[in-house]
């Protein structure tokens, strides 16, 4: 039977994707300990999870009213942990679950990232992954020196020359380059190290990189586009692909959509895993989830942060505006990534009519993806229902706090899968591909 992926989604700071997490009563306030990061490897790796990968920002939220002060306030994500640093903590404490990190093709360099990840993908025999992004605001492009986010597509042109200069500087060696020969003093065949040469529009690179092939080829690859230009990124690049749809219908129509697109391109659809992020409030009965669920709908969330976190998504500051006012045709059309979230909405709420309260509790109270509440066995057949009727491969688990969101997890939620068959009772496989079921990549030859 096939099998379900498991990932679980991180933040490396003092909030998980859920902006009030820090205000619930069972979040541990660990985040700047290496302890918390080491315990969260070792709950998700006791749930045979395939994968723990950290979001990230190179900025505080600030767009809002122009300032961070919100941000610093409310707690909107205003920590963010250099993540490989995080990673290396992860990894001596874990041994086979995968370790994965959001860096941004924006504002680092190709040879930079080839680095990291292959030294990664070594030093923990073949772990890694990366997570494409191209960045999305204002403020993380003034935090390096630039005015301005490039626009939309040109962010995604310079994306794809990324890319492809660090997979050529991952494919610079060879896999039997490394000779090791005492006696003659060979240390690697040159002949089988190779410069890259690319010249670009973006970026020029020389080459080789000064890491060795990694034990998976090259680091698992993770995007998480959503518009057009997205979706053909992820359909060239993308082994797992994130998304955020709401509920089964969308997800069945993009799971169609993207499987389309990378046959296209001419992938092997099932080479690629399609994980829509959800979240999972789980508890001994329904009822018990059903208030828990309540609890941080309600008590935790402050429409401060929410507008905070709504404006750094955006990259729009929407202080001037009432909570009460309409998101007008006019505003979509001018505001980048609006418009998803907004249809998003609509199909949850009903009706045409989408407020700017609307809009800020959609990101607070967690509708940009599936929420499965109720027993073990109750979020497990949700789950399987998305997993056996083409609406995804698995799942991105979202916390509402932590660690105690994945500790319910493991205990309730993964026991009842492993009963079912579609998800696995051990890791099988050495590395992150081998168990998510992917090869490891052909090298070519680059230069």
């Amino acid at each position: 039977m096939q099998q379900m992926a498991l990932v679980g989604f991180m933040q490396a700071g003092n909030a998980t994707v859920y902006a009030g997490s820090w205000r619930h009563p069972a979040t541990e306030h660990g985040f700047l300990t290496s302890g918390y990061y080491a315990k969260l490897g070792r709950t998700l790796e006791e749930g045979c999870f395939d994968m723990m990968f950290f979001d990230d920002r190179l900025a505080m939220p600030g767009i809002y009213g122009g300032s961070v002060a919100e941000a610093v306030r409310h707690g909107a994500r205003p920590v963010k942990l250099d993540l490989s640093i995080v990673l290396g903590v992860v990894a001596g404490a874990t041994r086979s679950i995968g370790l994965g990190a959001t860096y941004s093709t924006t504002y680092y360099s190709p040879f930079h990232v080839a680095r990291t990840f292959a030294t990664l993908d070594h030093l923990t025999g073949g772990r890694a992954a990366w997570n494409v992004v191209t960045s999305v605001n204002d403020s993380e492009a003034q935090n390096f020196g630039v005015e301005k986010v490039l626009g939309h597509d040109e962010r995604y042109d310079r994306a794809d020359e990324f890319l492809e200069a660090t997979t050529a500087l991952w494919d610079s060696w060879e896999d039997d380059a490394l000779v090791l020969d005492r006696i003659s003093g060979v240390f690697a065949d040159p002949q089988k190290v190779h410069e890259v040469n690319l010249a670009g529009t973006w970026f020029s690179v020389r080459g080789p990189l000064t890491v060795p092939r990694s034990p998976q080829g090259r680091p698992v690859l993770l995007q998480a586009g959503s518009s057009g230009r997205g979706r053909d990124f992820a359909a060239r690049w993308a082994e797992v692909i994130f998304t955020g749809d709401p509920d089964i219908d969308v997800a069945r129509n993009h799971y169609k959509d993207q499987k389309e697109r990378i046959a296209e391109d001419g992938r092997d659809p099932d080479s690629v895993k399609i994980l829509p992020m959800a979240y999972t409030v789980v508890g001994e009965s329904k009822a018990q989830a059903q208030e828990r669920e309540q609890m941080f709908l309600h008590d935790f969330v402050d429409p401060m942060a929410s507008l905070t976190l709504l404006s750094e998504l955006m990259n729009y500051d929407f202080a001037g505006m009432p909570l009460d006012a309409p998101i007008t045709d006019e505003l979509i059309g001018s505001v980048s990534g609006i418009r998803g979230l907004v249809q998003n909405l609509r199909a949850h709420i009903g009706g045409d009519t989408v407020t700017l309260a609307d809009l800020a509790g959609h990101r607070a109270t967690l509708l940009q993806g599936p929420r499965f509440v109720g027993t073990g066995p109750e979020v497990a057949d949700q789950m399987e229902a998305w997993f056996t009727t083409d609406a995804c491969d698995g799942f991105v688990i979202a916390a509402t706090h932590s660690p105690g969101a994945y500790e319910d997890v493991v205990r309730l939620v993964v026991p009842e899968l492993q009963r079912r068959g579609v998800f696995r009772h051990r890791y099988e496989g050495a590395t992150l591909r081998e168990n998510l079921g992917l090869a490891r990549p052909e090298r070519v030859a680059h230069g």
